[in-house]
């Protein structure tokens, strides 16, 4: 197996290169990945016997690079991954910003409603149970996920934050946001 790597070592790198379609570092991070999966897998020196060991290695290449579930890509390009923000879109984002005005109003209602909930987290159990579900919606606004988070129906979870909602509604309207 060993021969095998040291003699295709530059095509595996290529092929990787040509299979992400990417940088050289990247295609290079990706090659050494499969390369080292090849090597830990217990019938590499029988499929480089059989003369597959090219055919396997692209597979490796291909599966990892593509798919969003493979170990590869959980390991290196999604877990605490930094992108750099290149110039012309780090310039976009300055203009975007620049372009757009402070919005005092909307900062005071979301101050209101977050003054309202803390009020709801220290009333009665049924206002802690609304707020707390509407905190968690508001963070992951698929019921069902809440549902299988918390253990709560979704129906019960969407009733008490379609509770909380009029209720932080009513306090607005009122004026009773203190």
């Amino acid at each position: 197996m060993n021969k095998f790597l040291e003699e295709n070592y530059d095509k595996i790198i290529s092929m990787s290169r040509n299979i992400c379609k990417c940088h050289l570092d990247t295609a290079t991070e990706l090659g050494h990945y499969a390369i080292e999966q090849f090597m830990l897998n217990k019938r590499g020196q029988e499929i480089v016997d059989k003369k597959q060991g090219m055919l396997f290695l692209s597979g490796i290449i291909w599966r990892s690079y593509k798919s969003k579930t493979s170990p590869y890509h959980k390991l290196y390009r999604q877990s605490g991954r930094v992108h750099e923000l290149y110039e012309s879109t780090a310039q976009r984002i300055a203009d975007t910003v620049a372009d757009t005005e402070y919005d005092v109003e909307q900062d005071l209602t979301i101050e209101s409603i977050q003054g309202i909930l803390e009020d709801m987290l220290s009333d009665t159990v049924e206002q802690w149970y609304r707020a707390t579900l509407f905190n968690m919606y508001v963070h992951e606004s698929n019921y069902s996920e809440l549902a299988r988070i918390t253990g709560i129906p979704r129906t019960s979870i969407s009733q008490a934050v379609q509770e909380c909602k009029a209720y932080i509604k009513k306090r607005i309207d009122n004026g009773t946001t203190t």
